[in-house]
């Protein structure tokens, strides 16, 4: 599939910055209380061509089963990214201000080295229409930095073959280590998985903490250059079992994330929808894709299709195309959690509850 670029909504947002601002002056922070949404759209030419009949009443999202085989399976490594190279300390592990969070997870990589995904092939992107689907993300440290295990548990899995569990050294995932972590969620056993791996210093069995050193980063397996591939796996230890790892890895200290449903008018997910987020602090701007289709699972509770996390609390712009409309919304992004926005066709943005935050302190692993 072709994305389609970002150009005409750039110049649809430029036409009425009245209602949208614009990326490279900083727009006054919306008069919203904490997490309320503000939505518009931008009428466009195609608007002459809509008929009036009315849009199809809403109904339930609808849920998809991930095929037997995945359609393909590499792991390119994608274009530098301009994102800053600096972070705060993150929160402690583990971290959840709200019943829905479960930061449950400290970052792979050491602060100080890249330790954040790579924005341009998040977790359930194509790579720029690929037939490639992520089903974890990217965190492009340079070769030999310390790999570190992102929770306690037991190492299941070194070496080559981790994709069919048998040992094979052409397996895409190359050099990869696995562990089962001594805490789960809901019931179900959590996983990690990090592969690309120059090198492994850990072994089956070893009982590992939060941080200790797995090994090294390199590009064995399906990789075109040095990071690190990290999954969250959580029920059973497979490909076809993964998570958005940027849910469960905690966020640097006074930044947090931003999940979303970008869903057409009857409720369906729109899979490889672009979503362009705009900071109304500073100007900066993040462009993105909703999930892929196949072998990609939403969380529980949010049902999100897409999530972009490292965001530095503030006031923010996110915008959409749907059916030729421009449409944009404003929030207040609250740090140290997950902030939610939910779009749905012809209805435009949605107002969003959001769980009170529990300030008491953070919570021990269930």
């Amino acid at each position: 599939m072709i994305r389609t670029p970002w150009r005409g909504l750039a110049v649809l947002l430029a036409a009425s910055s009245s209602l949208s601002g614009c990326a490279t002056v900083a727009a006054p922070k919306p008069d919203l209380d904490a997490g309320a949404l503000k939505s518009v759209y931008i009428a466009t030419q195609s608007d002459a061509e809509a008929t009036d009949t009315e849009p199809p009443a809403s109904t339930p999202i609808l849920t998809r089963r991930p095929p037997e085989t995945p359609a393909s399976f590499s792991f390119p490594t994608p274009i530098a990214s301009p994102t800053s190279a600096w972070r705060p300390p993150p929160y402690p592990v583990p971290w959840a201000l709200t019943p829905d969070d479960h930061f449950y997870f400290g970052r792979p990589i050491p602060s100080g080295e890249v330790n954040w995904p790579n924005p341009t092939y998040r977790y359930g992107s194509t790579f720029f229409g690929q037939e490639t689907i992520h089903t974890g993300v990217d965190l492009d440290a340079k070769r030999g930095t310390p790999v570190l295990a992102a929770g306690p548990g037991e190492v299941v899995w070194t070496g080559y073959g981790l994709y069919r569990g048998v040992e094979d050294e052409n397996d895409p995932y190359g050099l990869a280590v696995a562990i089962r972590h001594s805490f789960g969620y809901e019931g179900r056993t959590l996983y990690s998985v990090y592969a690309h791996m120059a090198s492994i210093k850990a072994w089956v069995g070893q009982h590992v903490e939060t941080g200790e050193v797995l090994g090294t980063v390199g590009d064995t397996g399906h990789a075109s250059g040095p990071h690190l591939h990290f999954e969250v796996r959580l029920g059973d230890n497979r490909y076809f079992d993964t998570r958005n790892p940027e849910l469960w890895m905690v966020p640097p200290e006074g930044w947090g994330l931003l999940a979303g449903q970008i869903m057409g008018t009857t409720g369906q997910l729109l899979p490889e929808q672009p979503v362009q987020i705009t900071s109304l602090d500073n100007g900066q701007r993040w462009e993105l894709w909703t999930y892929a289709k196949a072998t990609i699972h939403p969380d529980d509770v949010y049902r999100e299709n897409f999530v972009i996390s490292d965001l530095p609390m503030g006031a923010y712009q996110v915008s959409v195309i749907f059916a030729g409309r421009a449409y944009v919304t404003q929030l207040y992004l609250m740090p140290g959690r997950t902030n939610l926005v939910q779009f749905k066709g012809w209805e435009g943005f949605m107002p969003v509850t959001t769980a009170t935050p529990d300030t008491s302190g953070p919570p021990p692993y269930p």
